[in-house]
């Protein structure tokens, strides 16, 4: 291999190492600008989540009232049913926020 040929390799590597290095710090950027988006849409996300929760705690209480009113003898499995999913959409969407936040 001749000096021409070596400087060429060695000139070669250089770029490419330069590149790589260049290459990270703009991914690291990006990975750090969709973490900070991702995070920014939890706040009204858990407001969401709590807001269902109360519509839904609402609809299963008249839902309930109205079967305790009639006489049903199912009233306690209905209740059960409809405010247990109201707890755990709460529940939920408390635990992802302490995760990710």
């Amino acid at each position: 291999m001749n000096k021409k040929n070596r400087i060429i390799l060695l000139a070669a590597m250089i770029v490419a190492a330069v590149s790589q290095t260049f290459a990270q710090g703009n991914g690291l950027a990006g990975i750090n600008e969709a973490t900070s988006m991702v995070t920014s849409y939890f706040d009204p996300g858990t407001k969401l989540i709590y807001t269902i929760g109360a519509v839904v705690g609402l609809i299963g209480g008249i839902k309930v009232y109205g079967k305790f009113s009639s006489g049903d003898p199912d009233t306690s499995k209905t209740a059960a049913s409809w405010f247990g999913a109201c707890i755990f959409l709460i529940v939920s969407a408390t635990i992802l926020r302490s995760f990710f936040l």
